[in-house]
């Protein structure tokens, strides 16, 4: 039988990172014998996150374009250069099946290449709103997996598949485990479970508000679980001495949390979002404004349009969150409308339906 071989290239942040480690593993797990090879940007995480979940990752010298004028844009020309050449060389030694790429600018340069070699290319879209990688290798790429209807303004329909975005397996059935959550977490059954999730680097404005909100949320009766990123923890640590509050940089075990949760407050990047329809618990939305053509607003949008969740952009925090809040605290019929409404949205079977989608290209 032959030896297949795969390369995926994503990365810069954990939402084009935990895909394509997603849509490895189950790669891994249909073709044994397989050979994997990731390819990321030299200086960003998958460095270190691709290494730590058992795959080989090579490394090229590109960097996105900054919105004002800097050394590194005019540097922009050169490090692409390189990664063409680089990526050249990677692909002709290694001689991939099948090339994935899950956004960031180093997937650019190995499926530009890989689709000029004549390699089947597919790219995973996270968002509702896609990044300029992906819009422009869109037009050459034999297949396009995404998360979100109605991206026909953005990518050629005939090439498109709704799959969804890979998450974690063990988020899928969190109904039974929730008594063992409560204990591993040490929370109280009796109080209601606040979750708020910054995202995997932490949110300043978030625990900006939670901070300074927390007497008020306690008052109201729920207990707070409250996870602030690691470059936050320092500063925020010292709320955790008070009754009912619980401050984490990061969370080891996302399924027993949303097990116990019973409310959450979140960021909306791609995977967060996609988590959270398959969880269907209540939540309220903050978007980071500072991310490209605002995508983490429109991924929130696209739930709300559909009455799955409660949206509040950072500019309304100081006048409506404690109105808001209090009014889901306080209606129970809501909670169960925005569980239900979210859950209709999930996309439970992605990263199976994605790696359906490489094995038609191979």
């Amino acid at each position: 039988m032959k030896q297949y071989k795969f390369i995926l290239s994503g990365g810069g942040t954990g939402g084009h990172i935990y895909p394509a480690i997603a849509i490895a593993n189950e790669l891994k797990s249909r073709f044994p014998d397989c050979e994997i090879l990731f390819v990321g940007a030299q200086d960003k995480m998958e460095m270190q996150k691709v290494p730590q979940a058992g795959y080989n990752i090579k490394g090229l010298w590109i960097a996105g374009i900054q919105r004002r004028l800097t050394l590194q844009n005019a540097m922009f020309p050169f490090k692409l250069a390189s990664s063409l050449i680089k990526s050249y060389g990677i692909l002709k030694q290694f001689k991939p099946d099948v090339v994935i790429g899950t956004g960031g600018f180093a997937s650019g340069a190995v499926l530009k290449i890989a689709s000029m070699l004549g390699i089947p290319t597919l790219i995973q879209e996270q968002n509702s709103y896609p990044g300029i990688t992906n819009k422009l290798l869109s037009k050459k790429a034999n297949k396009i997996c995404v998360a979100y209807e109605n991206l026909e303004q953005f990518f050629p329909k005939d090439k498109m598949i709704l799959t969804g975005n890979p998450v974690r397996q063990d988020v899928l059935d969190i109904e039974s485990k929730r008594s063992e959550a409560l204990s591993y977490f040490n929370l109280d059954d009796n109080k209601k479970t606040l979750l708020v999730l910054g995202g995997s680097l932490g949110s300043k404005r978030i625990n900006q508000l939670i901070a300074k909100e927390l007497d008020f949320l306690v008052a109201s009766g729920v207990q707070v679980f409250w996870q602030c990123g690691n470059f936050y923890m320092a500063e925020y640590k010292h709320f955790s001495e008070k009754e009912n509050v619980q401050v984490v940089s990061f969370i080891d075990r996302m399924d027993l949390i949303y097990a116990a949760a019973d409310l959450v407050i979140s960021r909306s990047g791609a995977s967060s979002v996609s988590e959270l329809a398959i969880v269907g618990k209540p939540v309220i939305f903050i978007p980071s404004p500072n991310v490209a053509e605002d995508h983490q607003t429109k991924n929130a949008q696209a739930i709300v349009e559909k009455h799955g969740a409660i949206l509040l952009k950072e500019s309304q925090l100081d006048a409506e969150f404690k109105i808001v809040f209090e009014a889901l605290l306080k209606d129970k019929g809501k909670q169960d409308d925005l569980s239900k409404n979210i859950k209709l949205l999930a996309l439970p079977n992605a990263t199976k339906q994605i790696v359906d989608e490489i094995v038609k290209l191979m």
